[in-house]
């Protein structure tokens, strides 16, 4: 544990004219590239990271920490206010916020995505600077079998999103799995359902993927019932009560369990590396469901679903540095560019780090406290402005996400591959929709899919065919007779 007196120096070097500023501007340039549909925060940081060479090292990270997290907030914008998630992590969001915009509440559901992601953030760097080392310790015991019975415990949980009928959402997925085994066996690293196409030796991009189904797909089929009358991009109706625009506390107060799960959820798995906050708000969003008196009213607009996704992933984002800062291993996508920016600036990540470098680290934890702080007066002025951006006509803002889910694919996933790829997977999803199979559940598999593949063939190696050496992992037994529990309730509640 460093001494008080770094820990005060570190406080003082975040909380500088300079460092607020960098802060502040990455955050406005998180939340752009988070409510722009195909452009992502991890896309933004990797552009960012060469340009932060000259900067001083807390200066550059703390950029690189207000980018991440604005994008989470960013991310919900298009996702409520199109149906079209800014980040695949924010799908989730659009099963509620949506349905909440097109009644004429868009600033509600906005405004509780904002709270809610400022909650679920803060909550995990309150985590990640109290208890990172413990944390870290128990994250570093969770082996491939453990990881196997967390996973299975994800698809059972996640069972609860597949509506009516569990055939199709076995079907869903199942394709989703499939469409994951492309590209080269973790195990054996042969090549799979490549077709000589070597652009996707290495699996399809869950970019082109997740942006194909969720936004091309929205896009195209609202495209397609234009009736060549010129429209607004979303309809905003004014209901005419003020209630309607705002997050009372009340209403606030209301979410708390879901806000507490949701935080739980998020930093748990942001804590464990590979598992990343698509699945934390997927987790959270059926976990609310769950537990609601009223699980008819999601995907009808109900706020706790709002409160459920967001504060989730975005609890992931502090839980993430946990093995970064303790271990040096990322725990996501973002985290590992967080390292490349550190190696940039000449410190190496790992246990010693708090020894040799705890003023930086405790600046770079100031720099956080004050990203959430900016991020939530931020957000409070930037939601009024994209609602009136997204209110654009039709024949301007599809064709303009569009052709940014073009250029962002294409950056994201190496070229005209991705883009022909995102195509695929956007007529797959309108086809999907047509006939009544949830995407969303397509998703989480196909986002699943190679760390359950990994994780089982490594858990059988490990029992080596016996399943009673199960019993040798007891939080892995726990996990796989906890996501029994939850699949017998949930096709109890189904039932009834």
């Amino acid at each position: 544990m460093p001494e008080l007196s770094i820990i005060l120096a570190g406080l003082s070097d975040a909380f500088t004219i300079t460092n607020l500023f960098f802060v502040f501007l990455g955050v406005l340039l998180g939340q752009f590239v988070g409510a722009v549909p195909g452009i992502g925060p991890v896309m933004a940081m990797a552009i960012a990271i060469p340009f932060t060479f000259g900067l001083d090292a807390l200066v550059a990270i703390g950029f690189l920490m207000g980018v991440n997290k604005g994008g989470l907030v960013g991310g919900a914008i298009p996702a409520i206010l199109m149906n079209t998630p800014g980040t695949p992590d924010a799908a989730a969001t659009a099963l509620d916020g949506y349905p909440l915009a097109k009644q004429g509440r868009p600033l509600k559901a906005t405004k509780m995505a904002l709270y809610s992601s400022v909650t679920g953030d803060t909550f995990s760097d309150i985590v990640l600077i109290t208890v990172s080392a413990p944390m870290a310790i128990l994250a570093l015991k969770m082996g491939p079998v453990e990881v196997l019975g967390l996973i299975i415990l994800a698809f059972c949980v996640i069972s609860g999103l597949i509506g009516n009928s569990i055939t199709k959402g076995i079907i869903a997925a199942a394709l989703g799995m499939l469409a994951a085994t492309v590209g080269t066996d973790p195990q054996h690293a042969t090549p799979r359902f490549y077709f000589g196409y070597f652009e996707i030796y290495d699996g399809l991009p869950l970019a082109a993927v997740a942006i194909g189904m969720l936004a091309i797909s929205e896009i195209l089929r609202r495209m397609a019932e234009n009736t060549g009358v010129m429209r607004k991009g979303i309809e905003v109706c004014d209901t005419g009560n003020p209630a309607d625009q705002r997050i009372s506390w009340p209403e606030y107060w209301s979410c708390r369990f879901t806000l507490v799960r949701g935080t739980i959820i998020g930093t748990i798995l942001g804590a464990l590396p590979g598992i990343g906050s698509t699945a934390a708000a997927f987790m959270s969003y059926a976990g609310a469901r769950q537990a609601s008196k009223h699980p008819e009213t999601f995907g009808k607009g109900n706020i706790q679903g709002i409160a459920a996704s967001e504060s989730a992933n975005s609890a992931v984002m502090g839980a993430n540095l946990i093995p970064l800062l303790t271990l040096g291993i990322p725990g996501s996508v973002g985290a590992a560019l967080i390292i490349s920016a550190f190696m940039i600036h000449g410190i190496q990540p790992g246990p010693l780090m708090f020894e040799k470098q705890g003023q930086l680290i405790y600046g770079l934890f100031g720099a956080m406290v004050m990203a959430n702080v900016l991020n939530l007066i931020v957000g409070q002025v930037g939601m009024r402005f994209w609602i009136k951006v997204v209110s654009a006509p039709e024949s301007v803002i599809f064709p303009s996400a569009i052709l940014l889910c073009f250029v962002g694919v294409s950056l994201a996933s190496g070229g005209i591959s991705g883009i022909v790829i995102m195509l695929i997977f956007a007529v797959l999803g309108l086809v999907m929709n047509a006939l009544g199979f949830s995407v969303v559940i397509f998703i989480i598999a196909f986002f699943l899919g190679p760390r359950l593949e990994e994780s089982l063939s490594q858990t059988l190696a490990l029992l080596n065919g016996n399943p009673w050496a199960l019993l040798n992992y007891p939080i892995a037994l726990a996990l796989v007779v906890l996501a029994a529990v939850v699949l017998f309730s949930t096709q109890r509640k189904r039932g009834r």
